[in-house]
């Protein structure tokens, strides 16, 4: 049973915060709860060979984020949860958020992290959780393009599912 900082069980309805978080530094765990985020708005916008995408495929990846809730995986839970709670208002509408060349970077930055402070088990469910963000935006348009592949393949590749 989890324990609240005091030794007392915590509130009904409230779950303890998953001992998860607590590993990763702040710039880490920015870098965890940023880059599902990331991956949407990178598969929603139009590239070389992809087409425009509409707003089905925007709710598509929201879709595909809110389902981390049901996953197995305290990361990945804890992930949601920190992502439905920010309410900064911020919007980082930067270059960053859609070029391809960060994005993959953030991937495998992301799996350093994972490999040096996550459960295997974990890391691989957030791993693949991210890339199921990606792939239920790119199936949401009524064809999905060769290049659509290609960018999953990519991402795939650099979130060391391949």
């Amino acid at each position: 049973m989890s324990h609240s900082v005091a030794g007392e069980p915590p509130s009904a309805g409230r779950r303890a915060a998953p001992m998860t978080t607590a590993v990763y530094s702040a710039a880490e765990w920015d870098l965890l709860t940023e880059l599902p985020g990331r991956v949407l708005v990178a598969a929603a916008s139009p590239g070389p060979g992809r087409p425009p995408r509409g707003v089905s495929a925007g709710l598509a990846g929201l879709d595909a984020v809110a389902a981390g809730r049901a996953f197995d995986s305290d990361l990945v839970r804890a992930v949601v949860s920190a992502i439905y709670a920010r309410h900064d208002g911020s919007s980082a509408r930067d270059e960053r958020l859609t070029d391809l060349v960060d994005l993959l970077a953030a991937c495998r930055a992301a799996v350093r992290v994972l490999q040096r402070r996550a459960d295997p088990a974990d890391s691989a469910a957030y791993r693949q959780w991210v890339e199921s963000v990606a792939a239920r935006v790119c199936r949401a348009s009524a064809e999905s393009s060769p290049a659509d592949h290609r960018f999953l393949e990519r991402l795939g590749g650099a979130l060391a599912l391949r």
